[in-house]
């Protein structure tokens, strides 16, 4: 009888790891599909940019859309997630002003004071910030596949992005472009906390944006938003596009991967932006594409194979 107990209880562990790596699987393609859609954030940027928004226009419609479809589903399906603690509020606070005004402000500081390309690999110093306060705060484990990891990625976004021109990198551009990187990795941070605390992705997604939104109010010019919309109505398919895609339903796949993924797994695979950023470049704008960009694209990938494949235990 022990024996056969002790089979049913293999048996049963077995079948909950391969149910965890499966769920680790969905989580990983759920980080690299919201990397996708931000991504692509930078052709809605340029449309809307070239309509006559400033950044934080352009923020302000990204987020606020983000918010209605999300506050839009959760009215209508599932208004129980609307519910949440006032002792908790300080984790969608960290999220919405912390992590995303805070990275939006700091980075969009940081593309005016250097190039795209620098600015771009100040913020990419933020897998390096989530791995360190993870290992900190959550007791996450310092492996040597995620430090090659965070190595081969960070390696691939410096060659994708093109820096090292020569361009001289002032402390203005580099305070904001690094307090880009950490308002990036603080999403994660925060994010956890939340998980943590029992709260899934719809509801941190929803209470990040309406923090997110009440900082941009009165930081961004709402008549501007509404007049540029009424002198061209199809920018309203660019404004929904920019807050389903790069706001709502990249905020969600990402949020509810970390209810399955350390945070600084995902931040590494989240590096993938990036390339889908140089990528679509080329392919909508026709920018060339270097050999060193190649060979980034295949350095950013190497890294999410490398945390992606299943080792024994």
């Amino acid at each position: 009888m022990p024996k056969r107990l002790s089979h049913l209880r293999q048996k049963e562990w077995l079948s909950m790891a391969q149910e965890t790596k499966s769920k680790q699987a969905l989580a990983t393609a759920a980080v690299v599909a919201a990397a996708v859609f931000w991504g692509c954030m930078g052709l809605f940027v340029r449309r809307l940019g070239a309509a006559g928004l400033d950044n934080l226009d352009i923020a302000l419609v990204r987020t606020g859309v983000g918010l209605l479809g999300v506050g839009l589903y959760l009215v209508i399906f599932h208004r129980d997630k609307l519910k949440v603690r006032p002792k908790d509020l300080w984790c969608f606070f960290g999220t919405g002003i912390v992590s995303l005004l805070f990275f939006t402000w700091c980075y969009f500081h940081a593309i005016q004071a250097t190039s795209l390309a620098v600015a771009g690999i100040l913020l990419y110093t933020a897998p390096i910030i989530v791995m360190l306060l993870s290992v900190l705060l959550f007791r996450e484990k310092l492996t040597v596949p995620k430090v090659a990891a965070l190595g081969l990625a960070f390696a691939g976004c410096v060659l994708v992005s093109g820096a090292g021109s020569g361009e001289p990198l002032t402390t203005r551009a580099l305070l904001y472009g690094l307090g880009a990187g950490l308002g990036y990795a603080l999403y994660s941070i925060f994010s956890r906390y939340a998980v943590n605390r029992g709260y899934e992705a719809w509801t941190i997604t929803f209470y990040t944006f309406v923090f997110c939104v009440a900082g941009c109010l009165p930081l961004a010019d709402l008549g501007r938003i509404v007049h540029v919309a009424a002198a061209d109505p199809w920018l309203l398919l660019w404004y929904l596009g920019m807050g389903l895609l790069t706001a709502m339903a990249s905020y969600l796949l990402y949020t509810w991967a970390l209810e399955h993924l350390e945070s600084s797994r995902a931040s590494i695979i989240a590096s993938v932006e990036p390339v889908v950023a140089a990528v679509a470049g080329v392919v909508v704008y026709h920018e060339t594409l270097t050999w060193t960009a190649l060979l980034g694209i295949a350095l950013v990938l190497s890294a999410v194979v490398l945390l992606s494949v299943k080792r024994k235990t």
